[in-house]
């Protein structure tokens, strides 16, 4: 009897020990695997181009077995993270230096944003100072031979230092060390007005489209305010720029929207959204919803290469009802949409492994939804990141202004106009290209 029971419990045990039922975490698992498979196979976008299962002991990395099977032809896009990062980028919370830079037509690095709360924000630094040196090194050290940039600057985690030499607008120049550490990141980088002829228009930089924790429903408070501001100085156009935005919350971008439209496009479709052939009664269509008493004539959207995803569904979700005007580079060109599919999928859950898979396409009222090379611009016009925000030597900005005052532009500034080999979104990927920053 004695043997019995004991046998009895060894096979308890041992059944309890399967992999199904352990309750360890294990993020790189082949159950894991597994469930990014099985999920991709309900809920990506493109499902039925999936290949045939791979077996997960050929993989090491659960980013690898994603990239073996994503639609390679369409999707940049698709990805894997944390919970704790998705849901921390959504809001804004953020660890790193808190910057992000370009190169100007001549290839001198310019910082191009700085966070007010972030690190280098704290250290007082600004849009418009040129980076000569990053950790004793000229820049052109970091050139890689595929003519993008490494600056090997470490992981985003709290506690790693870099040092900067910079060269200031008024020709001097100073060296900062500065450590990464956790920070809330602000999405308006700028607003101001600026009285022509007759009008005031509004000047509003918008770099991620990030919800404020804790608002029901999802909007951000950031953006309240600005619209507040433009309503209360009596603004009639806007130039709303987006160079450096990757996008963010589809609610965020509703919430603008709503603000951007007139009275007499309430009601109006604003986008719909398709889902794959297994989740037809999961499709939509979202109407604006008036939002303020601001009364817009004119948009002008300054764009680059690095504005992307929900940038873009703002763009197209108002282009039939609006006379807008594009002024700097291509789009990225992301008219699909993800959600976190950790929500449906337990094993997912149990690993914090958070899938980010394209699961939707948007089309505007016109049906616009093929635009993977991204918008066109109607005025090409290089940046300047050399020029403060609010500067008018920012050729993107004084061609905004021009286009409101004057209804054309100065053919020197078309002539200005580069293409830069290498930008910041190039350095990113997944949740990081969605609001890059270093």
């Amino acid at each position: 009897m004695k043997k019995f029971i004991y046998l009895s419990l060894l096979i308890v045990g041992l059944g309890s020990c399967n992999k199904k039922d352990d309750p360890t975490p294990n993020p790189q698992s082949d159950i894991v695997k597994d469930a990014i498979y099985d999920s991709m196979e309900e809920w990506y976008y493109w499902n039925q181009e999936l290949p045939s299962k791979p077996n997960p002991s050929d993989f090491t990395t659960n980013e690898e077995f994603l990239e073996a099977i994503k639609f390679k032809p369409l999707d940049r896009f698709s990805y894997l993270t944390t919970q704790e990062e998705f849901n921390n980028a959504f809001v804004g919370r953020n660890a790193g230096h808190g910057f992000g830079f370009a190169f100007d037509a001549n290839e001198r690095l310019f910082l191009t944003f700085v966070f007010n709360e972030a690190p280098a924000g704290k250290d007082g630094w600004q849009r418009g100072w040129e980076i000569i040196e990053i950790n004793g090194k000229p820049i052109s050290d970091y050139q890689t031979s595929t003519g993008g940039y490494d600056f090997k600057l470490g992981g985003s985690e709290p506690g790693i230092t870099n040092t900067f030499t910079f060269k200031l607008p008024d020709g001097t120049t100073t060296t900062r060390s500065n450590t990464k550490a956790e920070y809330q990141s602000n999405s308006v980088l700028y607003q101001s007005v600026i009285e022509l002829t007759g009008k005031k228009v509004g000047y509003w930089v918008y770099n991620s489209f990030k919800a404020t924790a804790g608002l029901n429903p999802t909007r951000s408070k950031e953006v309240e305010d600005s619209f507040d501001y433009f309503q209360n100085q009596g603004v009639s156009e806007l130039i709303i720029d987006l160079r450096y935005n990757g996008g963010g919350s589809v609610a965020v971008a509703e919430q603008i929207s709503n603000y951007l439209i007139q009275f007499a496009n309430n009601g109006k479709l604003m986008y719909t959204n398709k889902l794959n052939y297994l989740k037809p009664n999961l499709e939509n269509s979202v109407n604006f919803k008036k939002i303020g008493s601001l009364s817009l004539e004119r948009l002008v959207f300054i764009t680059s290469r690095g504005t992307a995803s929900a940038s873009e569904l703002v763009i197209n979700s108002l282009s039939p009802y609006f006379d807008i005007a594009l002024v700097g580079d291509n789009t990225f060109g992301k008219p699909v949409g993800s959600f976190p599919l950790s929500p449906y999928t337990p094993e997912l859950k149990k690993n914090n492994v958070e899938l980010v898979p394209i699961t939707f396409a948007t089309a505007n009222s016109e049906g616009n939804t093929e635009y993977f090379d991204g918008f066109e611009p109607d005025f090409l016009v290089g940046d300047t990141p050399q020029f403060n925000w609010g500067d008018l030597q920012d050729l993107r900005l004084t061609t905004a202004i021009q286009i409101l005052e004057e209804g054309s532009i100065n053919s020197r500034i078309l002539n200005s106009y580069f293409k830069p080999r290498w930008e910041m979104i190039d350095a990113f990927r997944g949740l990081q290209q969605e609001f890059p920053a270093y």
